[in-house]
């Protein structure tokens, strides 16, 4: 409760008594009355008005022991807001995501386009995944985000890590936390139906740029689909790009060359070497499909 400067402050709380509504220092120092009574304000129509004083025309009873005054009338106590709230609409927490379930063999084919699912879109620099996958997310029939671990890295400002300058201590700690504040961001649009696709270029032969980390940060309900197409597309990609997102050719050749391992891992590959971003989301709702009757082992 807040006063008015100046204004007296309620006494303490006692135990048995309840808030003291109304408090004034004369209620509580009682004396002898001076000056004349406060005219009470005009009754409402319908209504009689009680005199304040109803014994002031009457001689004062002598004054004898008085009844102790009973609980004074109590205020309900303030309901603290739910936890994890935005304004008053309650936020589901995140967790991780599970395994698709599998439909039964009776059932129609999964729709991907209507689907909540989490996709990490995995391919060189240059193979189009940040294209594709807005592309993808923006086609869709429900909600869907874009997450993109390069964006999440350049969030850092000052101070940042490219990992262009060589690998080490620092860009991989980077890296790990963007790829944990992507992992965090998926949970959570995931935990209130909004679906995710998220690119990296996740090495097969390299853990700290694996997809254990993936699984580990958004669930293993993740669906990774490799963007594979030739050395040539990449390097004419690679070329039209600037500032730091631009490799160098000789990059560009070893990091495709290393792509090269996701072959006979078992997940999904799509070469995308003659397609165009439409056309690749075709292919990529096909494949999902596929994923989700059938989940990849990764």
């Amino acid at each position: 409760m807040q006063h008015a400067v100046g204004s007296p402050l309620p006494p303490p709380h006692q135990p048995g008594h309840g808030p003291a509504v109304g408090w004034s220092p004369a209620a509580h120092h009682p004396g002898p009355h001076q000056g004349p009574a406060p005219v009470p304000p005009p009754a409402a129509a319908g209504y009689p008005m009680r005199s304040p004083h109803p014994v002031a025309s009457q001689q004062a009873p002598a004054p004898g022991p008085q009844p102790a005054p009973g609980p004074g009338p109590r205020q309900a106590a303030p309901v603290p807001p739910p936890p994890d709230t935005t304004g008053h609409v309650p936020l589901p927490p995140g967790g991780p995501v599970a395994v698709p379930s599998v439909p039964p063999a009776t059932a129609a084919a999964p729709d991907p386009t209507t689907t909540t699912l989490a996709v990490l879109l995995i391919g060189p620099a240059g193979a189009g995944k940040t294209s594709v996958a807005k592309y993808w997310a923006d086609h869709r029939g429900v909600p869907t985000a874009h997450i993109s671990l390069d964006d999440v890295r350049e969030w850092v400002r000052s101070g940042f890590a490219d990992p262009q300058t060589g690998w080490n201590e620092h860009s991989e700690a980077q890296y790990r936390l963007a790829r944990r504040t992507c992992g965090f961001s998926a949970r959570n649009f995931l935990a209130n139906g909004i679906s995710c696709i998220l690119d990296d270029a996740v090495f097969p032969d390299r853990p700290v740029v694996g997809l254990g980390g993936w699984k580990r940060h958004v669930g293993p309900g993740l669906l990774p689909v490799v963007l594979l197409p030739g050395l040539d597309i990449v390097l004419e990609r690679n070329a039209e790009r600037s500032g730091n997102r631009r490799l160098t050719d000789e990059e560009v050749a070893r990091i495709h060359g290393r792509m090269a391992g996701w072959y006979g891992s078992g997940l999904p590959i799509i070469d995308n070497s003659q397609l165009g971003i439409p056309e690749t989301a075709q292919v990529l709702n096909e494949v999902l499909t596929r994923s989700i009757a059938s989940p990849p082992s990764w």
